[in-house]
């Protein structure tokens, strides 16, 4: 499939550990600590905080905002495991209204801000290259939040109208990751990347781990309401931080110093092609390597949205755990994740700078862990009947054992394509985005009566579809810069 290039040359540039690693070794090295480098890493943690915060708040909402008369399954009192004791509601936690929503319905509503996210993935990082990525993440996650702040009055009007809310607010975000790799692309140096990336994708587990049991707090003594409110504040101190501190490039940065000018531009001047060339998009589509990144990234995303949007339900229709309970215990497999990205960067960053391991070994190895172990312990949660910590345990190892995957099939794209990686970035999260949108569809129609039977169903699943991209990675998967993806007559295209 890739049209430059034959199988054997690429198994050839393989061997060598990273792209230019003389080149990398002659260049004075930047401090980390106070560099604007990792401070753009940690104002963009802050980003994909609010992101994720926005995406998953509705996940813990929703068990508030149903009638419980007018469920089949009432909360607390009818889950297939004894219910847990948990305090009684305050009485003004009544005051928001509720409603009346099917379970296709809720579904659908869970599922619908994909429709959205999935418009802007492949415009996303086309304009991130051509006009700038700061005031297109900026202005992308400002839309998701004005829309958050509108989410109660949507709701108010009817379902329509909330899943029209929420697919708008997946068009804002939809902008985010891949004008994020193109800000990387020219602030990542190749030896700090699986550092710096799982730096400030470590927001996302953040984001993840405050608004579930937050969340559910807010619920619980105020009403659902504030969720949107609160939360929708925070996105806007954030867009304040991000209009005043982020800078698309070293170049046009007014506080860098010139040793990390210098080391961040001279570091990548070998990977990165002339701002507004010609986009090779005949040998993008066409790339193998690519498509082992569109499947694995699509297969763990089955398995994250469906734990994303549905863990909540599962806690409480399942496992007996109320609202409250609920926000806590859902973030605890997300927080594990988020210990092993930040432990699996610095680790594979390590093995290639020290040890000198090739970086597709480095990329297969994280992704294997990262995707296979996932599958295993969500199969075993669903046989472990109403044993809540055991349950808790494997959903927990589940979700940790993902966060491995952040320094694998994640990043590659700024492997194999560094000018491109926010086009690389749009097309793989468009397919990956499918998940989200199918995903909690289809679970909520195999578990209309909430039995362990047939959630057993929907772990087995997501599961069978992580192992399948986790084999196809390890095999179709590079780790080297493909010729197409540089302006060059020089044949040096290594790892």
């Amino acid at each position: 499939m890739d049209s430059h290039g034959s199988d054997t040359e690429d198994e050839a540039q393989q061997q060598k550990p990273l792209l230019h690693r003389r080149h990398e070794d002659n260049i004075q090295r930047a401090p980390a600590c106070f560099s604007a480098r990792y401070g753009l890493a940690l104002l963009s943690c802050f980003g994909f905080f609010v992101v994720y915060a926005l995406r998953v708040n509705l996940s813990v909402a929703m068990v508030d905002m149903l009638n419980s008369t007018h469920q089949a399954h009432p909360n607390h009192s009818s889950s297939v495991c004894p219910p847990h004791q948990s305090p009684a509601r305050p009485k003004h936690n009544q005051t928001a209204r509720v409603y009346n929503w099917e379970t296709e319905t809720q579904g659908w509503i869970l599922g619908s801000f994909f429709y959205g996210y999935i418009l802007t993935q492949i415009p996303g990082g086309y304009l991130a290259g051509r006009l700038g990525a700061k005031w297109l993440l900026g202005l992308g996650i400002l839309g998701t939040v004005v829309f958050t702040l509108l989410t109660p009055l949507a709701a108010d009007l009817g379902a329509g109208y909330l899943i029209a809310v929420r697919v708008l607010e997946g068009v804002g975000e939809g902008v985010s990751f891949p004008a994020m790799y193109s800000m990387w692309a020219a602030w990542a140096p190749p030896l700090e990347r699986s550092r710096l990336l799982t730096t400030s994708y470590i927001g996302i587990q953040i984001g993840t781990v405050v608004s579930l049991p937050l969340s559910g707090e807010i619920c619980f003594y105020l009403d659902w309401t504030y969720v949107f409110y609160i939360f929708g504040a925070v996105g806007l101190l954030w867009f304040v931080l991000w209009t005043f501190l982020a800078y698309d490039s070293p170049d046009t940065h007014p506080w860098i110093s010139e040793r990390e000018r210098v080391y961040i531009t001279s570091s990548l001047k070998k990977e990165l092609s002339p701002p507004g060339g010609h986009i090779p998009w005949r040998a993008i589509v066409t790339s193998r390597p690519l498509l082992a990144i569109v499947v694995a990234h699509f297969s763990y995303n089955w398995t994250f949205y469906t734990l994303l949007t549905l863990l909540p339900t599962y806690m409480n229709d399942v496992l007996g755990f109320s609202i409250q309970q609920n926000g806590w215990l859902s973030a605890l497999p997300y927080l594990g994740c988020g210990v092993l990205a930040i432990l699996s960067g610095q680790l594979a960053d390590y093995l290639q700078e020290r040890c000198r391991y090739p970086t597709v070994t480095v990329r297969k190895c994280f992704s294997l862990v990262g995707m296979i172990g996932p599958a295993v312990f969500l199969v075993a949660a669903g046989y472990t009947g109403c044993n809540y910590t055991l349950a808790l345990t494997f959903l927990t190892i589940s979700s940790s054992l993902g966060g491995v995957s952040a320094s694998g099939f994640n990043i590659n794209h700024l492997d194999i394509a560094p000018s491109y990686a926010g086009i690389l970035l749009g097309i793989t999260n468009t397919f990956a985005t499918i998940p989200g949108m199918v995903g909690p569809v289809i679970a909520r129609s195999l578990t209309v009566n909430n039995t362990m039977e047939e959630w057993q169903t929907v772990f087995y699943i997501a599961a069978a579809i992580n192992v399948f991209g986790a084999t196809f990675y390890s095999i179709f998967g590079r780790g080297n810069v493909q010729p197409w993806a540089i302006h060059t007559d020089s044949d040096t295209f290594a790892d």
